[in-house]
């Protein structure tokens, strides 16, 4: 059993950057991928994303690599999302996740967290 706690959201401007964690209680946090998923108002929750067991690997939505870092420290079983330069259209409440990494990659992990909101607007 995986227990997943988002934190880190909030309200920002435009051009901003906000860092996301979410800790998990896993004995053994770093057996699982995690991952981040959003969901906007009445939009399907999409893919944001993934990095595996050890941090070695990591995968994004296309549209959103090089704004948006995942990242995860084993020792503190807590993984992070880093968003620069938010834009309105990246508000949505993020979700964290975990399992292996097909299940992560494919949207379709065990765990979730409650999701934490993020909202961009000046």
């Amino acid at each position: 059993q995986v227990q997943l706690v988002e934190s880190g959201g909030g309200l920002v401007q435009p051009g901003d950057s906000l860092r996301l964690s979410c800790a998990a209680s896993a004995r053994t946090f770093s057996n699982y991928a995690m991952g981040w998923f959003r969901q906007a108002p009445g939009k399907d929750r999409e893919f944001v994303a993934a990095i595996s067991g050890m941090g070695s690997g990591t995968d994004y939505a296309s549209s959103l690599k090089g704004r948006f870092t995942i990242s995860r420290d084993n020792a503190k079983n807590t993984v992070y999302l880093q968003m620069n330069s938010l834009k309105p259209e990246d508000t949505a409440v993020y979700y964290c996740a975990a399992d292996i990494w097909w299940n992560v990659r494919r949207g379709t992990p065990g765990y979730w967290g409650h999701g934490t909101q993020v909202t961009v607007s000046s």
